[in-house]
């Protein structure tokens, strides 16, 4: 079933705005890795087909997408804050953190961007925020399947990396056996500490 987007992009345009980005984030709740953010500027009025918030495609879905939405922007920027800035932080300034790299790094520079969630990161441009975002706005949902995918792919290398964590089966998810990998090897040096405080 094709989503029924709202035109926020439009809206935006219709009150000034020239290069509007639509901004989602993937990985907050893990134990281990990155937070990454995506920021994404479409043409006015493109469709891409199958797309969808990233929570609701499958993998295969996700992976399809990720060079559609690619070469389908007129912009985009992937970044991440990794998980010493985590740490250091909290997930919810990192998070800001990754946002605030990912709609900079747009070699289109937006003049404004709409948010997924109900949370206005501190950016240089101005901007709203929108609960379901990646539901209802095309933007959104581009940028949160690039988030998605790309913190999946740096997960699957760090599978590779630190094989006994299973991290290539959970994506850093703190699932049962990810707790028990844990308990048997300790962290890795890509898990966020602060989240680990709750094992002890």
């Amino acid at each position: 079933m094709q989503v029924e987007w709202k035109p926020f992009e439009r809206e935006a345009m219709r009150l000034g705005a020239v290069h509007v980005c639509g901004v989602d984030e993937a990985g907050r709740g893990p134990l281990a890795g990155p937070v990454y953010a995506a920021a994404v500027i479409l043409p006015p009025d493109v469709r891409i087909e199958g797309l969808n918030d990233s929570k609701k495609l499958t993998e295969k879905k996700r992976e399809a997408l990720f060079p559609v939405i690619c070469e389908t922007a007129a912009s985009f920027s992937i970044a991440f804050a990794d998980e010493k800035e985590i740490d250091a932080y909290n997930i919810l300034q990192a998070t800001y953190l990754a946002m605030r790299r990912a709609v900079e790094g747009l070699d289109v520079p937006a003049d404004y961007a709409l948010i997924d969630g109900n949370r206005m990161p501190p950016l240089v441009i101005a901007g709203e925020t929108i609960i379901k975002g990646d539901a209802v706005c095309q933007s959104i949902a581009a940028a949160s399947v690039l988030a998605k995918v790309s913190r999946d792919r740096f997960m699957l290398e760090m599978d590779a990396k630190y094989p006994q964590y299973g991290f290539s089966k959970h994506k850093g998810y703190g699932t049962k056996d990810h707790y028990a990998a844990l308990r048997e090897f300790g962290p890795s040096p890509i898990h966020r500490l602060t989240f680990l405080k709750k094992m002890h």
